[in-house]
């Protein structure tokens, strides 16, 4: 099979609206009843090209990744972060990132698929501020507050957690409060 199961619904109610969504593995086409076979075979070729077109856009590949993090280091960083590579992994269950500043690798959640792309941008700017700055000190957030959304993301990934009742990510004065306590 070369794409998607494809099954198209006539509704005797609809008028003019055509409309699709996926439901698993397949593709769902509303279309009104009274629609001749012809304009039925070309509304379903739009709709699926549509609706995955709209997949893509919500669902970056790795290589979609790599370029948004160079766009984003050149925005914020004037081009100084240059990770290695950049993709998305099933295995982040606690958290929407990592980086490994030693090979220059960004990792993603796959649970940020899906969210919008500013949620996602401040993620891969936060994984970006590593390369320069290990820990979540007052240097690293300087660099992650470049992002001019970056407190609405953390407001958006925070309540998010809070929903599917997971620890909540890492706050500014994470690594600051350890290094307190270090002292006294």
């Amino acid at each position: 099979m070369d794409g998607p199961e494809i099954e198209v619904r006539r509704s005797k109610r609809r008028r003019r609206t055509v409309s699709a969504y996926r439901d698993g593995d397949r593709i769902i086409v509303m279309i009104p009843a009274a629609m001749s076979q012809r304009e039925e075979a070309e509304w379903v070729e739009q709709m699926v090209a549509r609706l995955e077109k709209a997949e893509r856009r919500r669902k970056p590949s790795d290589d979609d990744l790599m370029r948004r993090s160079a766009a984003l280091s050149d925005q914020y960083f004037g081009g100084l972060a240059k990770p290695h590579s950049v993709r998305w992994v099933d295995n982040q269950n606690s958290r929407w990132g990592s980086c490994t500043p030693g090979d220059r690798s960004i990792r993603l959640s796959d649970r940020l698929r899906g969210m919008p792309a500013w949620v996602v941008d401040y993620v891969l700017v936060h994984e970006l501020a590593h390369l320069f700055e290990a820990k979540h000190n007052e240097a690293f957030w300087a660099w992650v507050d470049r992002y001019p959304q970056a407190e609405r993301a953390k407001g958006y990934l925070a309540g998010w957690s809070a929903a599917a009742k997971l620890p909540a990510p890492p706050g500014e004065d994470d690594d600051v409060d350890e290094e307190i306590d270090q002292v006294d």
